[in-house]
């Protein structure tokens, strides 16, 4: 007597807002009522689908980087750094020869001297009611010596401007001349000073996968260090207010920490987008 054998047949249930539902079908036979199904459940809004997110590869940036130049024209004379080295705001990074500059101020800073000299001499006397003194007088030497005053002055930016001064802490990354050469066009590359303790994450985002993005939403960034991946957080500080319509994609900037110095800027990563 044969016994007949059953077939248990996997059993699958679909949820959808007031509607439970619960059907019964074979792998082969329900293939095609399966695909209706869900298509239909996730049309009505009835199924809640959970994302792990989406990663955008980027790289990363200093937010300070700068590349400085001079003003004016000139032979290099100093380097006074090597490039990786640290320095701070306000030293002098590099400088052009300036010994006529340095004997111009001099000269300047004695006539001014001077010129403060006879005014004193002059208003001393009429203080003393002396009757050769008129104020006719007194009034040409004091514009004398004021016109010292921006004379003096003068020559001292004219010599300032053969310096550069670092306008913030940070790193020498490089130097575009050596010392002797001519800097023989104005505002030619001459040093570039970055600060490597904040930096920026830089990706290219859809347009349709950046709407849950918002200016200073925290975010997941993963930055390459080395054989390495260092996972940190970051903060939404830029959103492109327009889209690229060639390749539909929009700029987003993310600051980061970087005050150890651990991670290099240039190098690659990505960002999590919820």
């Amino acid at each position: 007597m044969k016994t007949a054998s059953a077939t248990m047949e996997p059993t699958l249930t679909l949820e959808t807002p007031g509607r439970p539902e619960r059907a019964r079908m074979g792998w082969a036979g329900g293939r095609g009522w399966l695909v209706a199904g869900l298509t239909a459940a996730l049309l009505a809004g009835g199924w809640r689908v959970r994302s792990e997110g989406v990663w955008v590869s980027g790289i990363t940036e200093p937010i300070t980087d700068i590349t400085m130049a001079f003003s004016v024209v000139g032979i290099l004379g100093t380097r006074p750094f090597e490039e990786g080295a640290a320095v701070q705001r306000g030293q002098v990074v590099a400088g052009l020869e300036k010994r006529l500059e340095e004997l111009e101020v001099e000269r300047k800073r004695l006539a001014r001297d001077l010129a403060k000299t006879e005014l004193g001499r002059l208003q001393a006397l009429a203080e003393r009611n002396a009757l050769s003194v008129i104020q006719e007088d007194i009034d040409k030497l004091q514009a004398s010596y004021n016109i010292a005053v921006v004379d003096h002055q003068f020559a001292e930016e004219q010599l300032r401007r053969r310096l550069l001064m670092s306008p913030v802490d940070g790193y020498i990354a490089e130097y575009y001349k050596d010392v002797g050469e001519a800097c023989d066009e104005q505002r030619a590359p001459v040093v570039r000073i970055v600060d490597t303790r904040r930096c920026y994450f830089v990706a290219n985002v859809e347009a349709r996968a950046s709407h849950t993005l918002s200016l200073g939403k925290r975010v997941p960034l993963e930055i390459e260090s080395g054989p390495q991946t260092v996972a940190i957080e970051g903060q939404v500080s830029y959103i492109s207010p327009v889209v690229d319509p060639a390749s539909g994609l929009l700029t987003v900037k993310a600051i980061f920490n970087n005050a150890q110095g651990a991670l290099r800027p240039g190098v690659a990563g990505r960002l999590r987008i919820e």
